[in-house]
């Protein structure tokens, strides 16, 4: 493994120059490998929702906008159901897109900060970089549990508290 952290940001939409996307990807992308113990490089691209809709329906046949998408420099292995992941033993871990419109609408309709959904969307998207998803429920609980521990380490409150009342 690497020795270093780094997340590279790529801003094609100037709010996110604005909005401090790449001091937020630092903390992310830092926040998520250093909780497990991990290095490596993530690139992070600031978007539209015009332009994150083209990657999502060239890369997931999906035409339409989304939070965030990412793409891991590496295959995962298959793991058993609720299982972390095997981390990959790589420098460059994988890169990651985001919308701006799409994260402010989504922080404005659930009365959350910015800066934390945007922080909680990067690690998310770190996250699949490593190996996690949440293609079925004990996948989802062990992700969404990794998820928690990190954001609370940064003193941000618990994006599912509301789905778990």
């Amino acid at each position: 493994m690497p020795d270093e952290i780094s997340a590279d940001s790529v801003i094609e939409d100037e709010r996110w120059e604005k909005a401090g996307l790449e001091s937020l990807a630092e903390r992310a992308v830092t926040a998520a490998l250093e909780w497990h113990g991990l290095h490596g490089e993530v690139v992070v691209l600031g978007c539209d929702d015009a332009r994150i809709a083209a990657l999502n329906a060239d890369f997931r046949g999906k035409p339409r906008a989304t939070n965030v998408l990412s793409w891991p420099s590496v295959e995962h292995a298959p793991r058993d159901p609720g299982a972390r992941p095997v981390f990959p033993e790589i420098e460059e871990l994988g890169d990651i897109a985001i919308s701006f419109d799409t994260c402010e609408a989504e922080a404005r309709a659930q009365g959350k900060p910015f800066a934390d959904h945007v922080t909680h969307l990067l690690i998310h998207a770190v996250l699949h970089l490593l190996g996690y998803d949440h293609e079925n429920d004990l996948d989802a609980e062990t992700m969404e549990a990794a998820e928690r521990s990190i954001l609370q380490n940064l003193r941000i409150p618990d994006p599912y508290q509301e789905k778990a009342t």
